[in-house]
């Protein structure tokens, strides 16, 4: 993957431009962003700026992929590629703005660290930078090949009001497209200042239904870019309205064949665990599937009703629940209990493979219980809703 000499620059400097990164991504986007405000207009996502978590979370990808290369040559960090080819994917990103990134990331490396960016050390970093470009653009054309690149028009079927705060969609795209369970589409809305922002989606039913169906909770922050599009959704998208979406993207799909299945999610990351659930169901499947949920409480558990008809119809399938605000009228089912989810209790059939959505700590907290018992990690598969802040604290 890398020469020798590459290998050993980039190892002895790693620890510096670690300690740097998010310096330097912080610059990076400033500088970009001033000289393309389109970028930031109509791609990147304007709330995950705001709040830092899109810069934290590059920061880790690089710091990530250029560990893998020193630690372990010819191994590079696939699933970590995959999860951010699949994002570009769904935005419409080109082989082209690759460039555009390695212009500005490379004059942000040079102010932060100075002189000490020798001409060796920046031929070194730069070998790593185009080493994960060529990677994720190969990725991404091979995307691009199965699903198509670009926007199309969904006609909206049907609005249903889930909760006080979450709202669904049913969808139905102007040309036909198939999905795996547990992807998304990219949504693209225009806003009052001629934006047009970009969020992502789960599908939240099976393919084999035909309409399209998403689930979309509002983020309410007042004033704030981070619950623009959500807001624009609930506020202005009724029946008969017409949306731009992106094909189906995503990396986080049911996992083939027929051995057992935990899927946990918490929250809103209940969406793509109902897609898979629900072609499940279609389908006729006898697989053993293990189903956690947690959530604040019965009230805000989205789709609930739904969740349990689904497990219901599948006879493999089993249902635990967890609420922080338990009422007193569930406090006497067996398969409902109060606080958090607890995986070190709960029955995992030998073999199983676990897909878990949901909030960063509701998922690591998870993962680490699993990896307890036993559970591969290589056999723990997740989404993160948003940059992927897994990986920079990893």
């Amino acid at each position: 993957m890398l020469s020798p000499d590459t290998a050993r620059i980039v190892r002895d400097t790693l620890p510096v431009i670690a300690g740097a990164i998010q310096k330097i991504t912080a610059r990076f986007y400033d500088t970009m962003f001033a000289d393309n405000p389109e970028l930031l207009r109509d791609l990147f996502n304007r709330g995950n700026q705001a709040n830092g978590e899109q810069r934290v979370a590059l920061a880790g990808s690089i710091a990530a992929f250029a560990t893998a290369l020193v630690e372990r040559p010819g191994e590079p960090p696939h699933t970590m590629l995959s999860r951010i080819a699949n994002k570009h994917a769904s935005l419409g990103v080109t082989e082209d703005q690759y460039a555009v990134v390695h212009k500005y990331l490379f004059g942000a490396i040079r102010e932060v660290l100075g002189d000490a960016v020798t001409p060796e050390i920046a031929q070194a970093w730069d070998e790593v930078y185009w080493l994960m470009a060529e990677l994720l653009i190969g990725l991404e054309r091979d995307l691009y090949r199965e699903a198509g690149r670009g926007w199309t028009r969904a006609t909206v079927i049907e609005r249903v009001d889930q909760t006080a705060d979450v709202v669904s969609f049913l969808l139905r795209p102007e040309r036909p497209m198939s999905f795996r369970p547990g992807q998304y589409v990219s949504v693209q809305v225009p806003l009052p200042d001629g934006a047009r922002q970009i969020r992502q989606y789960s599908l939240s039913n099976a393919p084999e239904r035909g309409d399209w169906r998403i689930t979309v909770k509002r983020v309410h922050d007042e004033g704030a870019p981070e619950g623009e599009v959500s807001t624009w959704l609930h506020e202005h998208v009724r029946a008969g309205d017409v949306l731009s979406i992106s094909a189906p993207f995503g990396d986080l799909t049911l996992p083939e064949g027929t051995g057992p299945l935990l899927l946990a999610s918490a929250g809103i990351g209940i969406t793509p665990m109902l897609a898979m659930l629900d072609h499940l169901a279609v389908t006729g499947s006898d697989r053993r599937v293990v189903v956690v949920h947690a959530d604040r409480s019965p009230d805000t558990h989205v789709h609930r009703e739904e969740l349990a008809d689904l497990v219901a119809a599948l006879p493999g399938a089993t249902l635990h629940r967890w609420y922080e605000e338990l009422p007193a009228e569930h406090a006497g089912d067996p398969a409902v209990a109060a606080g958090r989810a607890d995986l070190s209790a709960v029955d995992l059939p030998e073999g199983v493979v676990a897909c878990l959505c949901g909030p960063l700590p509701f998922m690591r907290a998870a993962r680490a219980q699993l990896i307890e018992r036993g559970v591969p990690a290589s056999a723990i598969h997740y989404e993160v809703f948003g940059p992927d802040l897994w990986i920079a604290a990893a």
